[in-house]
């Protein structure tokens, strides 16, 4: 089976949904090939030095009070996956550099390293306050989940996967995707949000049913 699952590295939703597929996945007993492709939240953030995302999700929102409310849900939702949440550090970044790598990843071919690629990326961005649209620390953070940093140097030095990155997003957008995450099984059915483990474990056993 596969399954494309649409996500943006500064989206909190999207990393609570990586968390609950891979719970998903451990119970299931099929064959599943997992694609990461981009989203951008924010394509007007700028690359590198956007400051703390707070400020700019006040101006967003309507105050602190909104954002201050959105980050006590969300901190008691990844705690229940075991993963670390710092909102207060956040960096507002434009993600395109980060999907580059994320791509980049997908055509090593071990679909593994791209998953911990993405996982590292989530990581850096919403718990340790990094910014994913550096290329130097995205060289690095690569480096930790096993795609050689030299290479992600070297990706950068050119245009490569710019053009894959353009079309995958203009692919979701003729979709129809508006909000992510969005897990696309096999091109054909589809799972919106961030949703429970129970319920994405429900969707792989009725696609795998109806694939034979």
């Amino acid at each position: 089976m596969k399954i494309d699952i649409f996500s943006d590295i500064v989206c909190p939703w999207c990393y609570l949904g990586q968390a609950r597929m891979r719970a998903a996945l451990k119970d299931f007993p099929g064959e599943v090939e997992v694609s990461w492709r981009p989203f951008q939240l924010d394509p007007s953030a700028p690359v590198r030095d956007g400051g703390l995302a707070s400020d700019w999700l006040r101006e967003k929102f309507g105050g602190a009070d909104k954002v201050a409310a959105a980050n006590d849900q969300m901190r008691a939702l990844t705690a229940a996956e075991g993963l670390p949440y710092e909102p207060g550090l956040t960096r507002r970044s434009n993600t395109v550099p980060a999907h580059r790598v994320v791509w980049l990843a997908g055509e090593a071919g071990d679909r593994a390293v791209q998953d911990a690629v993405v996982s590292r990326l989530f990581r850096a961005h919403h718990a340790e306050g990094l910014d994913v649209s550096d290329e130097e620390t995205l060289a690095a953070l690569a480096g930790e989940a096993g795609l050689p940093g030299v290479r992600v140097r070297e990706m950068f030095a050119s245009q490569e996967g710019m053009a894959e990155i353009g079309a995958d997003l203009e692919n979701a957008r003729a979709l129809g995707i508006t909000g992510v995450p969005f897990f696309l099984f096999e091109g054909q059915w589809a799972v919106s949000g961030a949703q429970s483990t129970e319920v994405l474990s429900a969707a792989l056993t009725e696609v795998a049913g109806k694939l034979g």
